[in-house]
């Protein structure tokens, strides 16, 4: 917000191009001429910026949406997207600091507030994304449970060792129920991306972590109807809007659905409380970006519908190998009778390693996304903070 971005729109307010010049001397000719080049160059500037906006959210999304099959919906193939979702929205916030007179002027004012009010409801699924993480964190410790009872170096696996196994394999198809039906911790807190301390009187959040400023996730919340809630009115700008605002409507609007598409996979892909896709885009075809994010969501729902995805905690590559992981191990150790025969050792074997797998997976990956995720909790929050600041001092002129 330097000084360099409020001389920009200055021009604005003098006049078009369109301004018809009056012949009051050569002197006045001169200065009108001037007044028309600095406006055309300001149009031409503003005109590059949101096409050079819309050129990225095009890129990176198709990108995005012709990863392989085996790539799609992976914490690699996540972290990309809230990567290329931050690189939006920066690009976003810089050309709308550089067209505050634009901004503070109706009807792109209200558009902008209707932004940040979205921006609220994607803090608070930021918030239970972050919950979902943890939950996995919860999963995995269970499965090393396993793990640590199956795989014993000095002594062979018995009986001892396939009871905790079960009682284990027992606590993990509890903790992977419904957040509700459950009673899950999870669902009565809100770790609001700092960790929860115990002590009692007050709460307490180590150095390095923010603590939400969005409402709390409580048992009551649903990610669907956030979801549905912030798709339900966005519609693409009308032609006079778009002209009114000199093309900043369409950014807007192109930001809005950016961030809609990227809530909506993180719902899709990590345990969220009362998950949900059932949302429609509006989008017009005609927006270069439109065919890659739409693209991007029919994949995600042909995920979403496959057999072996339904009634899934989460649509994450990692939680299917850990689901399919866990059935395995469920059913070995369901049928297993001592002592072992050689094909069910066979067996254990190749379980404890698919199980070695699974768990060196989750704990590279989790933290990682986490950050991530925190990150973009704090970029949406900084931009919401900085706009209404913008709009509140123009509200509330000294």
């Amino acid at each position: 917000m330097g000084s360099s971005d409020d001389k920009g729109g200055s021009s604005d307010d003098k006049g078009g191009p369109s301004t018809p010049f009056r012949s009051f001397g050569l002197s006045m000719f001169r200065s009108k001429r001037e007044q028309g080049h600095s406006m055309e160059g300001t149009h031409e500037s503003r005109d590059q910026d949101v096409e050079s906006f819309q050129k990225q959210v095009t890129e990176r999304f198709h990108e995005l949406s012709i990863v392989s099959v085996d790539g799609l919906l992976s914490v690699e193939w996540i972290k990309k997207l809230l990567d290329a979702f931050m690189s939006c929205q920066e690009e976003f916030r810089v050309i709308l600091l550089k067209n505050k007179d634009q901004v503070l002027k109706s009807p792109l004012d209200s558009m902008i507030s209707e932004f940040f009010e979205r921006s609220v409801k994607a803090l608070d699924i930021c918030n239970a994304t972050r919950d979902g993480i943890e939950k996995l964190r919860l999963w995995q410790k269970q499965l090393e449970i396993v793990q640590g009872a199956l795989q014993s170096p000095h002594t062979a696996v018995g009986e001892g060792n396939f009871r905790r196994v079960r009682k284990a394999l027992a606590d993990l198809a509890l903790a992977m129920l419904d957040e509700k039906e459950s009673g899950s911790v999870l669902s009565q807190r809100n770790w609001s991306f700092g960790r929860h301390n115990t002590s009692r009187g007050r709460s307490q959040h180590p150095p390095g972590h923010s603590r939400s400023l969005s409402w709390s996730v409580s048992r009551s919340w649903s990610a669907a109807k956030q979801l549905q809630s912030m798709a339900g009115n966005l519609v693409a700008p009308r032609a006079n809007e778009v002209m009114t605002t000199n093309g900043l409507a369409v950014l807007v609007f192109t930001m809005n659905s950016v961030l809609l598409i990227v809530l909506w996979t993180l719902v899709a892909a990590i345990p969220c409380q009362d998950r949900g896709l059932n949302i429609h885009f509006q989008i017009p075809r005609n927006l270069s970006w439109a065919a890659p994010i739409l693209h991007l969501y029919e994949r995600i729902l042909e995920e979403s519908k496959k057999r072996e995805r339904r009634g899934t905690s989460g649509l994450l590559k990692e939680i299917y190998q850990f689901e399919r992981c866990t059935r395995h191990l469920t059913d070995l150790v369901d049928v297993a009778q001592f002592p072992l025969t050689e094909e069910q050792k066979t067996e254990v074997e190749l379980g404890v390693q698919e199980l070695a797998t699974v768990c060196e997976i989750f704990k590279n990956s989790l933290d990682p996304l986490e950050r991530q995720v925190r990150e973009v909790f704090r970029k949406i929050m900084g931009c919401r903070t900085e706009g209404l600041q913008i709009l509140g001092n123009a509200n509330n002129p000294q």
